[in-house]
């Protein structure tokens, strides 16, 4: 590292303890908030993951708990029970409308 170099945090090579949050759509745009590393301490169900988001960002609530938000986890479509673990890509994106 050169002298006087400063680290940004949002550089930072993901660690394998983090999960990776992805957020599509509209999603994105109410959360104001494209993607996210999250720090695990163990697997979790995508449900679980959620209740943690919510404790952790109460205004997102509305949106992370709608029923037909979608989730896709290492890019599968995946369950609300699915396990997450450490080193997981997790996306979550609202139905695909359209004619």
């Amino acid at each position: 590292m050169a002298v006087g170099s400063e680290i940004n945090p949002n550089d930072a090579i993901p660690s394998a303890q983090n999960v990776e949050l992805l957020f599509f759509g509209q999603l994105k745009e109410r959360l104001k908030c494209s993607k996210l590393s999250l720090e695990i301490e163990q697997p979790l169900t995508i449900s679980e993951l959620k209740l943690r988001l919510v404790s952790q960002y109460p205004h997102w609530q509305p949106w992370l708990e709608e029923r037909e938000l979608l989730a896709a986890l290492n890019q599968t479509m995946s369950s609300s029970d699915a396990i997450v673990k450490a080193g997981d890509e997790l996306a979550f994106f609202p139905p695909v409308t359209g004619g």
